[in-house]
């Protein structure tokens, strides 16, 4: 009775494995490229397997046995339902690394199906969105009055072959926000604020990250934007494709922009990674007006991504984690994300 890590022929899928052949967990990788799932399973000493989402039935027969299912298959969007689905057949718990907004919802629709398969759905086990989900519990129990919630993140570092894929298949979709509870559309990059993450204030902008959907079901604070603090010639970039939406949408200019990724490096190098830091803040305010805000700094999301999945499905391999859909600081609590090395917290502004 194993772990199976799916996508483990990925870039974040192959550090996700490492890692847990490092703990000495019982593994299995997986994925649909023969060869280098092969090559992986050898190079690591484990069993592998080889199938693709698209049969059902393959998915059912190459998660048998598997104790807990590990996704690091993206876009998730395609591969997300058909792998949650063959584990809610063999009643094994799920997790994945997701930031989709789409997925997170589609997996929250089953969570009647998962407590009544007594297994735990946790999507968003890595960077996305494992600490700013940890932070904006933080905060909601600093001021549990609070009714609006704005995030906002910088990343530096490099993005991953896998990521930019997902991100350029999003491309013209414009942007996204709680409003009242519901996730609700908004013109792409809607707004800019300045945001302090302790180095001085810098632009962000909206965008629609995972937490506009996840922070609601962890805090139930009603009102949620997430920002990304990037320079300002992304920002414009991020504004245009308000009218260069279809254009981008478009089969031959995305066939083109992933043609392009794919023919780059698969991500950053391990020295890079040990660079590389993400920083986060939070601000929560309730109708009154008081507010708190507080920040995070990580190591780079790559580095912190294969660390947070693999202790969360340790947890899930002890039989730890509440049946059906959950996010990581629900299931585990707000300070889960302050157990990884390199990861520190800090308490801003309280007040009116």
């Amino acid at each position: 009775m194993s772990l199976l890590v799916y996508g483990a022929n990925g870039y974040t899928g192959t550090l996700v494995a490492e890692h847990a052949a490092e703990r000495r967990l019982p593994l299995v990788v997986a994925g649909r490229s023969a060869a280098e799932v092969a090559a992986l399973g050898a190079r690591l000493g484990v069993e592998h397997r080889v199938f693709a989402v698209e049969d059902p039935a393959a998915v059912d027969a190459g998660i048998r046995g598997a104790r807990v299912v590990l996704n690091c298959a993206g876009p998730f969007v395609r591969t997300a339902e058909p792998v949650v689905s063959a584990c809610l057949r063999a009643r094994v718990p799920y997790l994945d690394v997701t930031g989709e907004i789409a997925v997170f919802q589609a997996l929250a629709a089953r969570d009647a199906e998962a407590r009544a398969a007594s297994i735990m759905v946790l999507p968003g086990a890595g960077f996305d969105v494992v600490p700013s989900d940890c932070l904006a519990a933080h905060v909601h129990g600093r001021l549990p009055t609070a009714t609006r919630l704005r995030l906002a993140f910088r990343a530096l570092g490099q993005m991953s072959r896998g990521t930019a894929l997902t991100t350029v298949s999003a491309a013209g979709q414009g942007g996204l926000v709680c409003r009242g509870g519901v996730v609700t559309a908004v013109p792409a990059g809607h707004q800019t604020i300045a945001v302090d993450f302790g180095r001085g204030p810098r632009k962000a902008i909206a965008i629609p990250w995972g937490d506009v959907f996840t922070a609601h079901v962890t805090t139930g604070i009603p009102d949620v934007e997430v920002f990304i603090a990037v320079p300002l010639g992304l920002r414009v970039g991020m504004r245009l494709t308000r009218v260069m939406g279809p254009l981008l949408a478009s089969g031959p200019v995305q066939r083109l922009l992933a043609a392009r990724i794919r023919a780059g490096a698969p991500g950053p190098t391990a020295e890079e990674r040990q660079r590389g830091r993400s920083f986060l803040w939070a601000e929560a305010r309730d109708p009154s007006g008081a507010t708190v805000i507080s920040r995070l700094e990580t190591p780079d999301g790559y580095e912190l991504t294969r660390l947070t999945a693999v202790a969360l499905a340790e947890r899930a391999l002890r039989g730890e984690g509440r049946p059906g859909f959950q996010t990581p600081a629900r299931a585990f609590g707000k300070d889960f994300i302050l157990g990884f090395p390199g990861v520190r917290r800090e308490d801003v502004v309280t007040g009116p």
